[in-house]
This record gives C-alpha cells, structure tokens and sequence, in this order.
C-alpha cells in the first residue's frame, strides 16, 4: 500500500514547485486546487449548491463564473465556510477514488493544498510535509507570478497571506519540513525525505 503525504504550505513558498519535482521522480500527486476546479465545474452536487446560494448566473456556458463566486465568499468568513463545507468533502471523497486507483503502486503518493490543515485533510494522509519559505519571498514570487495576470497590488498579497493559517503554526503541525528559501537547494532535501518516508514504510 502507498504512503500518502500531504504537501502543504502558504502561498508562495513553493509548494508546487516541490511537487512538480516529486511527480519528475516518479510520485503521483494529486492537485487539489486544480480538482477542486474540475469539481465545481461537474459534480451536480456542487452546481446545485452554487447556483441555489449565489445564483444562475454562478455559471456561465457550463462553466463556473469564479468572478462571481469570488465576489461573494471574499472578505465574508460566513460564506467563505458554508461553500468549504459543501466542496471539502466531495474533494475528499474524490482523492480517496484517486488514491484507490493507485493502492497497486508501491511507494508514495501526494496531495497538494495550501489549506491541507484547515480543510481536515490530515485525517486523509500518513505524513504532513510543509514547504517553508521566508515572508519577503513568498511576497516576491507572488507579486511576479500573479500581478501581470491578476493586478494584485502589494496590500492584497499580504492580505492574502494573513487570511492563511501562518507557516510557523503549520510547521508545529507537520511531520516533515522542506526549506525554500534560496539557500536550501530542494531536491537533496525531497530526495532525503523520500528515502526517509520509503524506510518508515519497509
């Protein structure tokens, strides 16, 4: 049976990054973020959901209009909590479907969520992983990665961050903690803990 790990960590400190690594060496891992999209998109559960909470209009020629859905849960902790409640599971329920598929394979399978502890998918895993990374850098990558797309300004990156649990109180909860902070070259410290993780299993 496969090793599942959660992969966390708060936005920017490069989280995917060390997945996408993982998935070069061969680990599957299962990107909640993109699935939780795909979901919104075609679980009728959800679309029923959203478009009895927030409108017809949450979905435009198929297809979520997150503009919309954004506008109603930002800022609003109400909201924001009563469509976790309803996604969460259906996520879950769809990665344990994803983790079945793969019990054949031996060796480590991941999931991927910048809200693995606030989501309860601690109780889904054998071992919490924490990507860390120093505050000014994970303001750094975001301002390039998102402002050219999105035009974010530098008050709602440090928004963004604050509305996450903090790294320092998700690495007191995690197993295993890999550093990106530019001076701790990633894979040594992925390939450490894969080597880790492949003897706890033996």
């Amino acid at each position: 049976m496969a090793i599942k790990i959660g992969i966390t960590g708060g936005i920017g400190s490069g989280k995917s990054v060390v997945s996408a690594l993982l998935r070069i060496m061969g680990i599957p891992v299962y990107d909640s973020d993109t699935e939780a999209k795909r979901l919104m998109d075609t679980n009728p559960d959800i679309r029923s959901f959203l478009i009895k909470t927030v409108g017809k209009n949450v979905y435009h020629d198929g297809h979520l209009n997150r503009s919309l859905l954004g506008s109603y849960i930002f800022g609003n902790a109400d909201h924001i909590q009563q469509v976790n409640q309803v996604i969460h599971p259906i996520v879950k329920e769809d990665f344990r479907k994803w983790v079945d598929s793969r019990q054949s394979e031996k060796g480590i399978v991941g999931i991927e969520s910048a809200i693995l502890f606030e989501a309860g998918f601690g109780r889904e895993v054998d071992y919490m992983i924490m990507v860390d990374s120093p505050l000014i850098l994970r303001e750094e990558r975001i301002e390039i990665r998102d402002s050219a797309h999105e035009g974010f300004s530098h008050e709602q990156i440090k928004k963004r961050i604050q509305n996450q649990m903090s790294n320092e109180d998700k690495c007191k909860l995690s197993d295993f903690i890999i550093n990106n902070n530019e001076d701790s070259p990633l894979i040594p410290q992925i390939l450490e803990l894969i080597s880790l993780l492949l003897k706890k299993n033996d």
